[in-house]
């Protein structure tokens, strides 16, 4: 071998040398975190398995469920296709709901606009800059008839997307009694309220916000309502998906919604339930964000704490109790303005994480929502990017596949321990009620947010097109524009309190005032006014004005 051939094997070595080096000093000064600040190993084996064993995995459809709540999972029962819709009228998201159902949704999910969701009719001067742009108006039981029009609701599942307790009950009741005009019983209704009291007290606020404690004491009336009367309905999902929108991290939204649901469990035990008689039907609403193993991690530890608590710490024997069933959407935070297109890719890849989580069922943003209500084309392809999934990927043929992998197994125990953890807080200053009430709440969601957007602005969390990989002619695309429905609002409105008796629409508000005083669950007296044809505001009024006017402790 020649001297020159030495010398340069020699000199090739000291430079792969010298390079690997300061590969390994540049992964050094980088973080490799999760989102939620769990540090990332290069490589994962099975001495990073330590706090794993058999027992935690077990099988699908078998305790502790971290492998999902059916033993063959999307073979024989494919999650949901269910896509969020509402703008305008009820008359215009009607027409929606049959264009999803048309093109393969298999269940509505309904959003209301603002004013709805704050409890306030049409023509109050409020309601007029949001009417009917986020979201449905609905003002009265009239509008619910529009709503579900020609729609089978004895045999679609209907998800309505009911925050804030304040107006879940009056939209609630308004569904209910619109169901029994039509004819069709309570117990052949299939479906969700999401009904949470941490929307209207920490994420969603209203000009006036209900007391805490009252706001979470309507949310369990119609817990307990349907317990007895509407078996087979969902009366809440705890929503984690909008504690995650407004900043948190996956470890603190999943340890939100357990420690929600304790107190749930809680004043329903209080009131003189046993846990089998109501948790079969409690449900999540969890976010589908872009750290993909991460999320798969989550719903798989979300499953095994519940699991832990409903045997452990409530002694729930039915199969229904101790499984954790949830919906997904995928993020709506994740998504640009810039660029997007590029957020078909984003929802799908969540949608995944989703799918190879175990949810129930499932709902993906449309390209152009960070501008808008979604047209009708950016609707279908979050509708066909659900389908591909399901029927091109292969991936719902076998359950929990991701199961088994070092990576996956050590996130998803990391993950358990630090929401059991993040619980343990909430329940240390007295519970969740308290949590809001004392301002603990606020104070993570803030912390939470603003280190988020201090990473996305700094650079260090990339968010392809806008801080990075930018560029300034960005094809124009169709943005959806809702009608002005103001007029129709206001002469439904004004035509429904001149045709219905007004006598008797005082006295039912009267009696929902008198269940307030009294202790007594509102339900019966709201179903009783909205049949009269009271509205949402006048049923929502009254809750405020008994227990309205509370400071968000900031």
């Amino acid at each position: 071998m020649s001297e020159n051939h030495l010398f340069s094997s020699s000199s090739l070595c000291l430079l792969q040398m010298q390079q690997e080096a300061l590969l390994k000093r540049k992964a050094k000064d980088r973080s490799f975190t999760s989102k939620s600040g769990i540090e990332i190993q290069p490589c994962y084996t099975p001495d990073d398995c330590k706090a794993f064993n058999h027992s935690q995995l077990g099988s699908p459809g078998s305790p502790p469920y971290t492998r999902g709540i059916y033993p063959l999972m999307y073979r024989t029962q494919p999650w949901t296709f269910r896509q969020l819709a509402g703008y305008g009228s009820a008359v215009d998201t009607n027409e929606r709901y049959r264009f999803l159902i048309a093109n393969g949704a298999t269940g509505i999910n309904g959003v209301f606009d603002y004013p709805t969701l704050r409890g306030y009719d049409s023509d109050n001067p409020v309601a007029e800059a949001d009417l009917g742009q986020g979201g449905v108006a609905i003002d009265s039981i009239e509008d619910m008839h529009l709503l579900f029009k020609d729609i089978p609701i004895n045999e679609v599942s209907v998800s309505l997307v009911v925050c804030n307790p304040v107006m879940a009950v009056p939209v609630f009741a308004m569904y209910l009694a619109m169901a029994e005009e039509r004819g069709i019983p309570w117990d052949c209704l299939g479906g969700t309220n999401q009904n949470d009291f941490l929307m209207e007290t920490a994420i969603t606020t209203a000009p006036d916000i209900l007391q805490p404690h009252f706001s979470f004491k309507l949310s369990t009336d119609i817990v307990e309502f349907c317990a007895g009367n509407v078996p087979r309905w969902h009366p809440i999902s705890y929503t984690g998906y909008n504690y995650r929108e407004s900043g948190v991290n996956a470890i603190q939204e999943v340890g939100m919604v357990i420690a929600n649901a304790i107190a749930t469990i809680e004043e329903m035990l209080r009131r003189g339930y046993s846990i089998d008689d109501f948790a079969p039907r409690l449900s999540v609403f969890f976010s589908a964000d872009s750290d993909f193993f991460e999320e798969v991690a989550k719903y798989r530890a979300a499953r095994r704490i519940w699991f832990k608590l409903l045997t452990e710490r409530y002694g729930a024997i039915k199969k229904n109790s101790q499984t954790l069933r949830f919906h997904v959407q995928t993020s709506g935070a994740s998504l640009t303005p810039q660029q997007p297109l590029n957020n078909i890719t984003r929802s799908a890849y969540q949608a995944l994480a989703a799918v190879l989580g175990g949810a129930q069922s499932i709902h993906v943003n449309g390209y152009d929502e960070a501008l808008a209500i979604p047209t009708e084309e950016a609707a279908i392809v979050a509708l066909r990017t659900q389908q591909i999934i399901l029927h091109e990927t292969n991936a719902a043929y076998t359950a929990d596949p991701l199961g088994g992998s070092y990576f996956v197994e050590t996130l998803t125990c990391e993950l358990e321990k630090k929401i059991e953890e993040f619980v343990s807080e909430i329940t240390a200053v007295g519970g969740m009620v308290a949590a809001v009430e004392t301002g603990m709440i606020h104070d993570v969601i803030t912390k939470a947010a603003n280190e988020h957007f201090k990473r996305v602005r700094s650079g260090e969390q990339k968010v392809v097109g806008s801080n990075c990989f930018k560029h300034d002619d960005e094809p124009e695309i169709e943005i959806f524009r809702a009608p002005d429905i103001l007029q129709k609002q206001k002469q439904k409105l004004s035509a429904l309190r001149q045709s219905r008796d007004a006598r008797v629409v005082d006295i039912c508000l009267e009696k929902i005032r008198n269940a307030c005083l009294e202790e007594r669950n509102v339900m019966p007296a709201v179903l009783e006014a909205v049949k009269n044809r009271a509205t949402l505001e006048e049923v929502c009024n009254v809750f405020r004005r008994y227990k309205g006017g509370w400071k968000l402790p900031l």
